[in-house]
């Protein structure tokens, strides 16, 4: 099988306007994310796929010239692409050879795990799924800290509901499921029933090509949660369980989210120093 893991970075955003290049202690966040991918890709290849590649997809010149200069593989792409998603997939079709999985891996993350990446592509290999995703099963510190979060924010994080074979059974950005017994739960067991979604995706080609091709669904336009449509209409979505990672971050979205994960970095240390000769 041959993968292809695409980071989109759009430059236009209403509360970030070219945050891909904004720099994160010192690097940008777009040279942290491919860092990544292309440790992936190199993973992947030394554990026996065929082929692995990475790239980005752009809408905007100055992110490419960014890319070429520092030697960053990436391809342009129409500004009036609706989605990530949609951009991974002229990514995949601007290939010389089609790969048979897609990963879209979000610009705007830039401390995925190498192993989240990973752990994603070999899913799709070991299944039949139309596509894999991580989640992490909250200890109760966890769930309580994200109950705490939506009290502000009660649209960020996302929830998981999975089925005994593995695959999702439905996202939501309220918390899943309800508890009536929680006491004896919390008695019971170190970890809660709760899965916190990672917006990292893998697709087969012909699902992610299936998946831009139809319309936005009832749920996912109410929940605000692309991967509804898939469910909606379905396809299959097979969860991977993972590990939290030590510095972890739900996204860049603002100058403060820089900010927060450059506290991070200054509190823990660079957890991309591994991925850049000169670190």
């Amino acid at each position: 099988m041959s993968v292809l893991i695409v980071v989109p970075a759009r430059y236009g955003s209403t509360r970030f306007p070219g945050k891909p290049l904004a720099k994160i202690a010192g690097r940008t966040m777009l040279d942290r994310v491919a860092a990544r991918a292309r440790a992936a890709a190199c993973a992947i290849e030394e554990a026996g796929i065929d082929k692995a590649a990475y790239a980005v997809a752009t809408d905007d010149q100055r992110i490419m010239d960014h890319c070429n200069k520092t030697g960053i593989p990436a391809v342009m792409t129409d500004p009036a692409l609706a989605s990530g998603s949609d951009r991974a997939l002229a990514a995949a079709n601007a290939m010389q050879t089609r790969p048979d999985i897609v990963v879209n891996l979000q610009g705007d993350a830039p401390f995925t795990p190498v192993g989240h990446i990973t752990a994603v592509i070999r899913a799709l290999e070991e299944s039949d799924a139309d596509a894999a995703t991580p989640c992490i099963q909250l200890d109760w510190r966890g769930l309580d800290a994200l109950r705490k979060a939506k009290e502000t924010t009660p649209f960020s994080g996302t929830t998981c509901l999975i089925g005994p074979d593995g695959n999702a059974l439905w996202f939501s950005k309220s918390i899943q499921p309800a508890m009536r017994k929680e006491a004896a739960l919390r008695e019971q067991s170190e970890t809660s029933p709760v899965y916190r979604h990672i917006g990292l995706y893998g697709f087969r080609y012909a699902a992610l090509k299936k998946f831009t091709e139809l319309p936005p669904s009832r749920y996912e336009e109410l929940e605000g949660l692309e991967q509804l449509r898939l469910l909606e209409n379905g396809m299959t979505i097979r969860c991977v369980l993972v590990d939290a990672p030590a510095v972890s971050s739900s996204g860049v979205d603002t100058a403060e989210d820089l900010a927060r994960v450059e506290a991070l970095i200054a509190a823990h240390g660079d957890p991309d120093a591994e991925y850049f000769a000169d670190a």
